[in-house]
């Protein structure tokens, strides 16, 4: 009694810790959707106000808010692709590194551009925008170049992918066809003749070689022939002659109907 009083314990604490365990991972995942949404919102805000800028402030401000916002549509669009491909192919983990080395000079000068939006000596600012210009399209460059090999060879793979799957297409056709018959062993309907036993031309065999023949049974059958080519009119209706039909040597002979 004590042991069934355990194991019933034993189980209403696994139900528990299950139920404690399923409930932290839901909440974490809610957490990081919520997380992924409010960050995802605030990205466009921050992209729309910096196009907004780009458009609507003129001179080195509306410069330093193009530069951000093509720097950072540059690597979002980078980084969404390698880890994209990553999952499909391995070998881009050593680019996905070359992008994350990337990343730290791309951070560090969005973090300039951004403090030198607010910067106040536009003189300044101007002098120095060349550089940043110089340094935003480097980095650009180098992002771009990354997501359009990584295209390129995701492209390359289908390619070949699909140039194997084709060739494997046309060998399986090919043997579906392999039933196929020339149209001379065909039949009239295009189905193959069924072979047969061959018919020669020529006089039949003997009646010495038919053993079974008998003499009554060819005239018969000569008669017989005889009256269908002459066609005539219908049979009287009469009884068969028992000793005019031909006989076989495996039949028996009719006995007397006074044989007991």
């Amino acid at each position: 009694m004590e042991a069934v009083i355990l194991v019933l314990v034993l189980l209403f604490l696994a139900f528990i810790g299950a139920g404690v365990y399923a409930a932290v991972k839901v909440v974490g995942s809610a957490r990081r959707s919520v997380d992924r949404t409010i960050s995802q919102a605030r990205r466009t805000v921050e992209d729309t106000a910096l196009r907004a800028k780009s458009y609507g402030q003129p001179g080195a401000a509306g410069e330093v808010a193009q530069l951000r916002l093509s720097l950072r549509t540059s690597m979002r669009a980078t980084q969404d692709a390698l880890h994209a491909g990553v999952a499909e192919d391995e070998s881009l983990r050593e680019t996905l590194a070359l992008f994350e080395r990337l990343s730290a000079h791309g951070l560090e000068l969005e973090a300039e551009l951004r403090r030198l939006e607010r910067e106040p000596d536009k003189a300044g600012l101007g002098r120095r925008l060349p550089a940043l210009r110089e340094r935003t399209e480097q980095i650009t460059h180098s992002a771009d170049a990354l997501r359009w090999a990584a295209r390129d060879r995701a492209r390359r793979f289908a390619d070949e992918d699909l140039i194997a799957l084709n060739e494997q297409i046309d060998v399986e056709a090919g043997a579906l066809r392999h039933w196929t018959t020339p149209a001379a062993d065909s039949g009239p309907q295009g189905q193959p003749r069924r072979p047969g036993r061959a018919r020669t031309a020529g006089p039949g065999p003997s009646p010495d070689a038919r053993p079974w023949s008998s003499a009554e049974g060819d005239e018969g059958d000569d008669r017989a022939a005889g009256g269908n080519a002459a066609a005539p009119g219908p049979d009287a209706i009469t009884g068969r002659d028992p000793n005019r039909q031909q006989r076989y040597p495996w039949q028996k002979a009719p006995r007397p109907e006074s044989t007991p």
